[in-house]
C-alpha cells in the first residue's frame, strides 16, 4: 500500500484498500494511455517514411502504370516492410486504444462508487468531518478526484 494512503486518519482498513485500488487502477490507466500515445505517433511516424519512401523510389518511376508501380511495390523489401510495420502498428494502436478505454472505465467505475458509498465508508461522525483530508490527499498525491462523480 502507498505511503500517504497508509498513513490516513480516521479512515478503516477496508476503505484504505479500496483507495489503495483506484490509485492502482489509475496508474494502469495512465500507462495504457501513455503507450496508446506512443503507439499513434509511432505509426504516423511509420506512415510517414512509408509515403515518402514509395513516393521517391517506386511511384515517381512507375507513375505510367498501375499494375507496374504495384509489381515494383512488391518486389522492394523495404516497401513491404514499412508498409507491414504501418499495418502492425496500426492494429497495436487500435488494440492499445481499446485496452485503455477499458482501463478508463475501470478506474470511474470504482472512483464513482468510492463517491457513491462515501456515507457508508466514513460512518462515524469525525470521520465523515474529516474525509476531506482524504479527498484532498487523493487530489492532490494522484489526481484522483473524489469529491464528485462526473470527471
Amino acid at each position: 500500500m502507498d505511503s500517504p494512503i497508509q498513513l490516513l486518519e480516521n479512515t478503516d482498513q477496508a476503505t484504505k484498500q479500496m483507495l489503495e485500488n483506484v490509485r492502482k487502477r489509475k496508474k494502469k490507466f495512465e500507462d495504457t494511455k501513455k503507450w496508446h500515445y506512443f503507439s499513434v505517433y509511432g505509426t504516423l511516424l511509420l506512415a510517414f517514411f512509408f509515403f515518402v519512401y514509395f513516393n521517391f523510389t517506386i511511384a515517381e518511376h512507375y507513375s505510367y502504370s498501375f499494375l507496374a508501380m504495384l509489381s515494383a511495390a512488391l518486389n522492394d523489401s523495404i516497401n513491404v516492410l514499412l508498409l507491414s510495420m504501418t499495418i502492425i502498428g496500426f492494429g497495436a494502436m487500435n488494440l492499445l486504444r481499446q485496452q485503455k478505454e477499458k482501463k478508463e472505465k475501470e478506474f470511474q467505475e470504482l472512483r464513482c462508487e468510492i463517491v457513491d458509498r462515501s456515507k457508508d465508508l466514513w460512518k462515524r461522525e469525525e470521520e465523515w468531518k474529516n474525509r476531506h483530508i482524504v479527498f484532498e490527499i487523493m487530489k492532490k498525491q494522484y489526481d484522483i478526484n473524489l469529491y464528485h462523480e462526473k470527471k
